[in-house]
């Protein structure tokens, strides 16, 4: 048999950022198949809700640990951090939770009117500028049965 990808020795385990980016980009799938109008059945509503609920919570997380670093003038692991990079940090972040509430909204069927769909649209699109995660959504076509 043939095995494709990494040998076991060039594996890691997954991080709670590994983890984190994996959910967010679930996310952003699901909100960006939303605006498609593709339904959304009930898995998939109690999957955004379960995905929304870890990405706010881990990001705020992750936003708490960085303002801690800065306020105290410590070193990151990484070395020191700019003021700049935090900032960015900080706003992306902001972006994340924004996206986790307003999924959340359009699983429980609160996320109507033209200017809160347009409202996520660019939220997406900036967190995806961030991430470089460019998904187009026509690629998928399974996302069309819920």
């Amino acid at each position: 048999m043939i095995k494709l990808g990494p040998t076991s020795g060039e594996m890691r385990a997954m991080s709670d950022e590994d983890i984190f980016l994996s959910r967010l980009k679930l996310l952003i799938i699901m909100a960006r198949a939303y605006l498609k109008d593709f339904p959304i059945g009930k898995y998939r509503k109690s999957a955004i809700i379960e995905n929304a609920h870890h990405v706010f919570y881990h990001s705020l997380k992750l936003v708490s640990d960085t303002v801690f670093v800065r306020n105290h003038d410590l070193k990151t692991p990484s070395g020191i951090a700019s003021e700049g990079k935090t900032e960015e940090e900080y706003v992306f972040h902001q972006r994340v939770q924004l996206l986790s509430v307003m999924a959340k909204a359009l699983a429980e069927d609160r996320l109507t009117g033209n200017f809160r769909k347009k409202a996520l649209k660019d939220n997406l699109d900036r967190i995806c500028e961030t991430l470089t995660f460019n998904f187009q959504i026509k690629d998928v076509e399974f996302l069309k049965v819920a």
